[in-house]
């Protein structure tokens, strides 16, 4: 793959560079700008927003028709990156999860009359939305496989049921992507449906608390308790939901890490800055070598994360379902990220701890970064496998036709 960008995906990316400066990091400092969540509040939220869209730097994952920009992934490993040099960032830009993910996969599958009810008003920022997925044991999780939430056809209509729970965004979401089996076929047995929030037959249980900040509307844990749906809000056809989560997930888990290398860049930024201008003992912290070597260690990193995320940009730009590329980047960039905050909180000290700066709350949201959209040991297993199949061509170099 060749490592320059366009000029066009340049402009981009200093434009968004300059927003994230000027007109985001200064709010994200401002305390009553916060909600009771760890994230930006809604008034101070809609104005940014307002500004980024009238600037033509709004969901730029998409294609030009459906609203965007499609700078495609390469692009967007780019851009998502510099938008997330403030935790503030990807929201912004309506380029965070989970409507980021929902926004690709209804722009990819829907009709298009699905596309003018559920996905335009995502795009227009008019509401937010929710993947319906994950299930408590003995549901499914990481292994699709496992749902336990039934759609049961009856005339015309499909009756849902069952139990979901850290479904990110759920409490703020209208709009949602629903998961439930309709066969016990392995491959064709699930199927995604529409749902709104004023659909009845189901409620939001709780909000779960977590150990780190959320993202707007929280993790919820959600019961339906038959929902009756129409035909027409099933995505591609019945048993197409096991290709729905992979359309979705796979392009969603490589986003999570074009964002997470923004983050892990911050730390960096703050740790160099204190280290700069912190003296002991008659030295500057950044004049010892204990810190010069963590932040070289550190800086080469990130740049390793940046380059398995861009490779598998390319080949998802190429084609390919880039599933060992996106595998590995969520793996390295998920512990690069955790990293990257323990470090630079070492390096600040009590400051690094404290709610001065934003470390702690990079520190926090880390963890969960080993979790969300499969475990480590899930992309571990799923790269064994790939490499008992593959064997030495597990690291083959494609050959081009020149």
């Amino acid at each position: 793959m060749d490592f320059t960008i366009s000029p066009r995906v340049e402009d981009f990316r200093a434009r968004i560079a300059r927003f994230v400066a000027n007109d985001i990091l200064p709010v994200e400092a401002r305390p009553e700008a916060w909600d009771a969540h760890g994230n930006i509040a809604h008034d101070w939220m809609a104005p940014l927003r307002e500004k980024a869209r009238d600037e033509g730097l709004w969901c730029l994952q998409l294609k030009s028709e459906t609203g965007g920009q499609g700078l495609g992934r390469v692009g967007m490993a780019v851009c998502y990156e510099e938008m997330n040099r403030s935790i503030f960032g990807p929201v912004i830009f309506n380029s965070a999860a989970p409507d980021d993910g929902n926004m690709m996969v209804l722009e990819q599958a829907g009709t298009p009359e699905q596309k003018e009810r559920w996905l335009d008003p995502i795009v227009r920022g008019d509401v937010r939305s929710s993947f319906v997925m994950t299930e408590p044991h003995p549901g499914g999780g990481s292994d699709p496989g496992m749902m336990a939430t039934t759609a049961t056809k009856k005339g015309d209509k499909y009756v849902i049921r069952g139990h979901k729970w850290f479904i990110t965004g759920a409490a703020d979401a209208d709009h949602f992507i629903l998961l439930a089996r309709t066969s016990d076929d392995p491959r064709r047995g699930l199927t995604a449906f529409l749902h709104h929030r004023d659909d009845p037959g189901w409620r939001i249980d709780r909000r779960i608390p977590i150990m780190g900040p959320e993202e707007h509307g929280g993790h919820c844990e959600l019961i339906y308790e038959d929902m009756e749906l129409p035909a027409d809000r099933i995505i591609m056809g019945e048993g197409m939901g096991l290709k729905i989560t992979q359309m979705r997930l796979g392009t969603a888990r490589l986003t999570h890490c074009m964002r997470w290398l923004g983050l892990a860049k911050r730390c960096t930024e703050i740790a160099q800055d204190y280290a700069a201008n912190r003296h002991g003992f008659g030295i500057r912290l950044s004049d010892r070598e204990s810190i010069q070597i963590k932040m070289g260690d550190l800086a080469m990193e990130i740049e390793v994360g940046r380059l398995l995320v861009m490779k598998a940009a390319w080949a998802l730009d190429q084609g390919s379902f880039a599933k060992k590329e996106v595998s590995m980047a969520k793996i390295h960039v998920a512990n690069l990220l955790h990293k990257a905050a323990d470090v630079a909180i070492q390096i600040n000290g009590a400051r690094g701890y404290s709610k001065d700066t934003v470390l702690e709350w990079i520190y926090r949201y880390a963890r969960q970064a080993r979790l969300v959209d499969g475990a480590d040991e899930v992309h571990q297993m799923v790269l064994n496998r790939h490499l008992g199949e593959e064997g030495r061509d597990f690291w083959r170099w494609n050959v081009g036709d020149i």
